[in-house]
């Protein structure tokens, strides 16, 4: 089973900066599609960014131009710039690892999150 590790979590003043890392046991990240998620109490969980295996990213509607998904194969590692974080932001941030291609019908392996606090 793969496994998956987040860290990087705070709180933070609106305006502010995070950064987000997932480490992944191990040689994953060549070959799965990586995504972010994020969920409020009481919310559903919902995504947030993809990279897939080529390196090719897209982003929610609601993070566009203040996220930033990327990951370094060579170190099995997720990342998430966060900048212009917003009180909206707040939520539990997860990892989570797809075999291959992000509509694949393979397992998502999901890591135990990282809290995010933003307050105004």
């Amino acid at each position: 089973q793969v496994q998956l590790v987040e860290s990087g979590g705070g709180s933070v003043q609106a305006g502010g900066s995070l950064r987000l890392s997932c480490a992944a046991s191990g040689d994953i990240y060549s070959n799965y599609c990586m995504r972010w998620f994020r969920q409020a109490p009481g919310k559903e969980r919902e995504w947030v960014a993809t990279i897939d295996t080529t390196g090719s990213t897209r982003c929610a509607d609601s993070v566009k131009g203040r996220f930033t998904v990327s990951r370094d194969n060579a170190k099995n590692a997720l990342y998430l710039q966060m900048n212009s974080l917003k009180p909206e932001d707040t939520g539990t941030y997860y990892c989570a690892a797809k075999f291959w291609t992000c509509s694949s019908s393979m397992t998502t392996y999901w890591g135990q999150g990282t809290q995010v606090t933003v307050s105004s």
